[in-house]
């Protein structure tokens, strides 16, 4: 395939190595793409001598992924997003034999608990492996997040780390709403992802607030999502989206624009079509087609019903994310 010209000047990487380190599904007999490897191979790499409960991973509501790059003699080692509680989110790292310290970059996608609510003791684990890793946010992130419930009642999602408490922890932080080329252009992480289709206008249930005494306002959109993006040789894109709020038909519409000409390869992460959200799942599956995306990897928040109607819609192209597993892009 010959490389294309885009907007966004990223360096085609020769390989890409994700390792899925937090998801909502253990399985290690879920059906894989041929480029996957499964957690208990994983954890056998990593110097397993026997299969049980502890020298397994545990699934959890959220998202975190560790990102291996490899582009012409250099090699990158970044995060995107960590998960809900760091205990666990150190107990997956270390029964796969991830070296924290190696960590350079940790980008975050929102501001929700379920993705930075293990990034504390994350910082701590890297800092004490003798690493200072750059934390990639936004200020968007920061505002104060709540649900109203059927019922009206509020219930108030746990707080994120603020850039003081992370900076606090050896982190240096960039906190900027604008994208960002990372670590010699092997990643890109988008700015605020335009909301222009005509189905993806967010959950009327998601509050906001500027602080404790502030009052809570509608925040359907959450604009503080970002994705991001790595190009491999011969393939094409990797796109990252950890919770689609932007919604994933927005997501890779924004994508086609920053890099036009050059093939979505993979599409991967939560789609947030589950629950409330599964009236979409139709026009997302209609909406995803023309982009003629080669493999899409749905995880976390997708929604089981949205996974068997786009597997319908696409056959093995659609595979379903697991913790523990590695997924490696090359030509």
């Amino acid at each position: 395939m010959a490389e294309t010209t885009s907007r966004i000047p990223l360096v085609a990487l020769d390989r890409l190595t994700v390792d899925v380190l937090t998801d909502d599904v253990s399985d290690n007999y879920v059906s894989k793409t041929l480029f996957a490897v499964s957690e208990f191979a994983n954890v056998v790499r990593a110097g397993a001598t026997r299969l049980a409960g502890e020298t397994l991973l545990c699934a959890n509501l959220g998202f975190g992924c560790r990102l291996t790059s490899e582009a012409e003699g250099a090699r990158h080692r970044m995060l995107f997003d960590t998960g809900p509680e760091g205990s666990v989110f150190l107990r997956n790292c270390a029964n796969l034999g991830v070296r924290l310290g190696e960590i350079e970059s940790i980008a975050v996608s929102h501001g929700h608990w379920d993705h930075m609510g293990a990034l504390p003791a994350t910082l701590a684990a890297i800092g004490e492996a003798g690493g200072r890793p750059e934390v990639h946010v936004n200020p968007g992130m920061f505002n104060e997040r709540a649900i109203r419930l059927a019922d009206g009642a509020v219930i108030p999602a746990a707080k994120v780390p603020t850039p003081e408490e992370m900076t606090a922890l050896g982190a240096a932080v960039v906190n900027d709403p604008a994208g960002r080329l990372l670590l010699d252009r092997h990643f890109y992480l988008s700015g605020e992802i335009p909301r222009i289709s005509a189905f993806e206008k967010g959950r009327n249930d998601h509050l906001c607030r500027t602080g404790p005494d502030a009052p809570w306002a509608p925040d359907p959109l959450l604009l503080d999502e970002r994705m991001l993006v790595a190009q491999v040789r011969g393939l094409g894109l990797i796109v990252f989206s950890a919770c689609s709020h932007a919604g994933i038909v927005n997501v890779c519409t924004e994508v086609r624009r920053l890099f036009p000409g050059v093939p979505i390869h993979c599409v991967m992460g939560g789609l947030h079509l589950g629950g409330v959200m599964e009236r979409l799942i139709p026009a997302t599956v209609d909406g995803l087609r023309p982009f003629a995306i080669a493999h899409i990897i749905t995880g976390h928040c997708t929604g089981w019903r949205a996974l068997h109607a786009l597997a319908t819609a696409f056959g093995d192209r659609v595979s379903q994310s697991a913790v523990g597993t590695t997924y490696t892009f090359a030509a």
